[in-house]
């Protein structure tokens, strides 16, 4: 196959890779950044601990991340028909891949919130800092740069799934590397399909790690309201040892 003929089926189906990474993304971020901080304020110690909630919820995430995506695709025909009308193409393609990312981007917005430091967390506590204050001024903000590096590892891991549901007819470079590459013998198109696919994960992952080099460079720095709890907590620590002594 020429250059000429490779080329129009390269973009329609690039275009069709990009279309069920982009939303899949989109729908990943949209419920895992919920589960994974459910996930950690609801463990054992955290401000809002429950522990059948987090055992619950933590089983449903560990079944998700480790079902095959391959089986996954086939189980999930009913439910991506009734959600969407149909169970091929890029579109059909897009459940499975979000349903497959939600929890596997739970978990890694589970740990980037882990590594918070809890002294803010009890800092906004001290100042009257509501749940919804310590989410959204304390914990997100913080662990900005360990969920940006999330998103981009959940990206890269979408690609590979992706060539996976086109081979199963889900459309993209994956369909156009079985259908033509394998099955039609066309050694050159197979080889310049797997080269875009590593072009395509090399460039998320350097665009994500340009992105959270400059945020860990500027550094999160705590809310005023994080920021006066601490200077009331080290105001108020000499005192309370005095009055020990």
């Amino acid at each position: 196959m020429s250059w000429n003929e490779m080329q129009p089926l390269l973009y329609d189906n690039t275009l069709d890779t990009l279309f069920m990474v982009w939303w899949s993304t989109f729908y990943a971020v949209l419920f895992g950044v919920p589960a994974g901080v459910l996930l950690h304020l609801t463990a054992r110690g955290a401000i809002l601990q429950n522990v059948v909630v987090n055992k619950v919820l933590g089983a449903i995430v560990n079944i998700g991340r480790s079902f095959p995506f391959l089986i996954l695709i086939v189980v999930l025909i009913p439910f991506t028909r009734l959600v969407v009308g149909v169970s091929i193409g890029p579109t059909g393609a897009v459940v499975p891949l979000a349903i497959a990312a939600i929890p596997f981007f739970a978990r890694l917005v589970e740990a980037a919130l882990r590594e918070v430091d809890h002294g803010l967390v009890e800092a906004a506590q001290a100042m009257g800092g509501g749940t919804w204050t310590i989410v959204f001024k304390v914990l997100l903000p913080q662990a900005l740069p360990a969920l940006v590096a999330a998103v981009t590892t959940t990206v890269i891991q979408l690609i590979g799934y992706s060539a996976i549901a086109g081979a199963v007819g889900g459309g993209g470079l994956g369909n156009l590397a079985y259908t033509y590459g394998y099955q039609q013998y066309e050694t050159s198109l197979m080889i310049t399909t797997v080269v875009e696919l590593i072009l395509l994960v090399t460039v998320v992952q350097l665009l994500g790690d340009l992105v959270v080099r400059r945020l860990a460079r500027r550094g999160t720095r705590p809310s005023s309201v994080v920021r006066v709890g601490l200077r009331r907590a080290r105001t108020e620590e000499p005192a309370a040892v005095t009055e020990a002594a």
